[in-house]
């Protein structure tokens, strides 16, 4: 077997702007090498700063080192600034990262979602650095065509945040059904000005049952 299928990779992550002023990430916790599945609780979503979060997509390496990079860059830039920097400084900062590796490239596919002075943002940042705004939803991963199915049918820019929310978790859900590289259970998060707040498994099955 070739080592790039022995990696851990495939799975399903879902961002929502909602209203412009909120933001919802969701993910599956399924990690796959080929067609073992490697883990039951892999962690997809990350806090890179207080109302900032990154969804990752790919090899779980990769996407670990980003993560510390982009931590440790935040910190470093409001120590030096004394504000944080903004969502688009943030995705243009780790496009840069990106694309300055692209002859040995990080295999993920990223999304970068959260509230700034500026209001809500949602980005999607693929393996060499390509860097897009997303004004509505973004979706990555294997499961992604199906996911887009069910977001695209429902959503609206006005959609609320609760509505939001219940509509990732049917589009996750949808994702698990028919691809084989996401499933288990799945992790929540919803960002607004006031908070960044994980959902608990009740409220995930509750918003579920409304959907």
């Amino acid at each position: 077997m070739d080592v790039m299928d022995q990696v851990k990779k495939g799975t399903t992550t879902i961002g929502l702007v909602c209203g412009g002023e909120s933001i919802v990430l969701a993910s599956e916790k399924r990690a796959t090498m080929g067609s073992f599945i490697a883990s039951k609780t892999a962690k997809k979503i990350y806090l890179v700063d207080d109302r900032i979060a990154m969804t990752t997509a790919g090899i779980v390496g990769d996407a670990q080192a980003l993560v510390r990079i982009m931590t440790v860059e935040l910190q470093l830039y409001k120590i030096r600034r004394d504000e944080p920097m903004t969502v688009k400084g943030i995705s243009t900062l780790l496009s840069n990262v990106m694309n300055g590796q692209r002859y040995y490239p990080y295999i993920v596919q990223l999304l970068i979602g959260g509230i700034d002075r500026d209001g809500a943002h949602l980005y999607t940042i693929d393996p060499l650095g390509g860097n897009t705004e997303e004004s509505e939803i973004a979706a990555t991963g294997s499961g992604s065509p199906i996911a887009y199915g069910v977001l695209e049918n429902k959503y609206t820019k006005d959609i609320s945040l609760e509505k939001g929310t219940a509509l990732a978790i049917q589009a996750l859900y949808s994702a698990i059904k028919r691809d084989s590289a996401s499933g288990e259970a799945i992790e929540v998060v919803t960002i607004t000005k006031d908070k960044y707040e994980p959902l608990s498994e009740e409220k995930i099955k509750e918003l579920r049952a409304s959907s």
